[in-house]
Formats: C-alpha cells, structure tokens, sequence
C-alpha cells in the first residue's frame, strides 16, 4: 500500500509500502507479565524489615543496625522505581508518546543496578575500613536480624525469578537476591565470629558478597545502558536478522537496517528492502510474523523500494543514519 515517507529523502513516495506491527506473533506483547502481586509483597516486607531494623537498632544502641536499615530503605526504593515503571508500560501510547511509557522499564532497570553497584561498593569501603579497625558484634542479635533479611529478601526474589526474560525484573530479582545473601554471609561470618572471637571474618565475608553481586549486577548494567542508547538488544544477533531479511523472496538488498528496545520486553526495527520484481501481495504481513517468530521482534516497519529508488535514498549508504 502507498507510504509516504518524506523524512527519508525519496523522490517517487508513490511506490513505498509500509507494514504496520503484527500482533499476531507470540514474541509481541504490550507490557510485561503481571508482578503486581510481588512488588506489594515485597515493598511492604521490606519496608516492614526496614521498620523493625531501626527500632532494634535504637534500642541496642547498634550502628551496625542502622546502617543496614538504611540500606534496605534504598531497597524499598528500587522496588517502588521498578513497580512503577511496570505500571508506566501498560500505559496506551498517546500523541506525545507514541511508543508509550515503555522505556521507563529500561531506565528502572539501569538505576537500580547502579543504585546495588554503589550500594556494594559503601560496603566494599566499609568492610576495607573494619580490617584495620575492626568493631565488637553483638553476634546473636546480629544473627536473628540477619535470617529476617534472609527470609524477606529471599522470599521477594524468588517472586521476581520468573521474570528473567525482562531486564527490569531481573535487575529487581538480583538486587534482592544480592541482599539475601548479603544476609547468609552475615549469619555465617556472626556464628564464626562467636566460636572464634575473630572479628576480621565480618569484613572478609563481606568483600567475598560484594564481589560475586558486582559480577551478576554487571551484565544487567551494561545491557540497561545498552538498551537505554537504543542498542540491539543482547538477545538478538544483527546478522541473523540481515540475513533473514535478505533470504526473502525477491529482495536483493536491505539497507538502513535498525534495531532496538522500546522496552525491556519489546524490540521495533525498520529497515529498507530492495526488490528485483514487485512481491506478493502478503509479503509484509508475512515478514512481520516471522520476525515475530523467529527473533521476538513485535514492532516491524519495512520500506520496500525497487532499484531506482534505492539509488535515490540517501539512507543506502552503510555509514549514514
């Protein structure tokens, strides 16, 4: 059907075909599944663990307490940031935001892995500090707060453990993954401090945690920040997708070939394809489904030109975006 695509520079507009999305494909979804459920268990959990943290803290007279209190605030708030940018995604597109509020997802995710990468790395400077000065610990009260964290945190991440195929949740689950077994480290470092007496396994146990939650967080930065400059998201090859494209019948060319995330859950591309005789009449559709099928691609735009409109774009050449 007849496109006109004048932001592309063309001169013959008249023989441009445009695809809309297929939304018959199994890899095209207008949001994320449902954690709602998770995000009210966990949020109120932890802000209930965060509660208690503090009043026993005052009460001991334990610095050690609050400070972990207020790191577990800063959980609460990668929980509320997350939850939020679910709900922002079920949002329609409007006239200002066509694509929706899905984005949002992606930003949730890349703050709230920076937000576990800095949180860790206090705990770095913290636990490097306490070798040369190491501090008395109340080992049993310690312990009984710690198996809390443990349930709480451990329980909130397996919630979100479903949902790795979305970099939003699986930032969630590792972030509260990454405090329960801050907490397991805790409970083991505290019972082998009151057999002991050595208080340096407290600050040794906590640079082995932030080591091996710095390695799991890194990938989810990097894929955030990947996705949030409108990158291929990791789980897509450009390659395969060029290649498929030019297997299709007739087409001798694809140019200005793009791919990116509109969300941590929805991938669009556009692309050019030049055909050598005009294609069948169920080409487009035909195209959407199989980059739907084949590499959850749910939002296709595809320009068909024939040679000589391809020697007039001016998006033809490999380094022009």
């Amino acid at each position: 059907m007849p496109h006109d695509h004048g932001a592309h520079d063309h001169d013959h507009h008249d023989h441009h075909d445009h695809s809309g999305h297929d939304h018959g494909g199994h890899g095209h979804s207008h949001a994320p599944k449902n954690f709602g459920t998770a995000f009210a268990l966990g949020t109120a959990l932890n802000t209930a663990l965060v509660l208690a943290q503090l009043a026993v803290g005052y009460v001991a007279h334990s610095t050690a307490l609050m400070a972990d209190a207020v790191h577990n605030a800063g959980d609460v708030f990668g929980l509320v940031l997350a939850w939020a940018a679910v709900v922002l995604a079920r949002r329609a597109p409007s006239a200002r935001r066509t694509y929706g509020w899905g984005r949002g997802s992606i930003l949730a995710a890349l703050l709230n892995a920076a937000v576990l990468l800095v949180g860790v790395g206090a705990i770095a400077v913290e636990a490097v500090r306490r070798f040369s000065d190491p501090a008395p610990v109340e080992t049993v009260l310690v312990i009984w707060v710690a198996l809390a964290g443990i349930a709480i945190n451990g329980f909130t991440a397996w919630m979100f453990s479903r949902g790795s195929n979305d970099l939003n949740i699986r930032a969630t689950f590792l972030h509260m993954a990454g405090d329960a077994g801050i907490s397991v480290g805790v409970v083991v470092a505290a019972v082998a401090i009151h057999f002991s007496g050595y208080a340096w396994l407290d600050p040794l146990t906590s640079l082995i945690i932030v080591a091996i939650i710095a390695a799991s967080t890194w990938g989810v930065l990097r894929d955030a920040a990947n996705l949030a400059m409108d990158g291929v998201p990791q789980t897509i090859a450009t390659d395969d997708v060029a290649a498929f494209l030019r297997s299709l019948p007739g087409v001798v060319e694809v140019h200005d070939l793009h791919i990116w995330g509109l969300s941590t859950t929805e991938t669009a591309l556009t692309a050019h394809l030049v055909h050598a005789a005009p294609p069948a009449e169920d080409f487009l559709p035909m195209c959407c489904r199989e980059l739907s099928a084949r590499f959850r691609i749910g939002h296709a735009t595809l320009q068909l030109e024939d040679e000589r409109l391809a020697s007039t774009c001016r998006l033809r050449p490999a380094d022009v975006v």
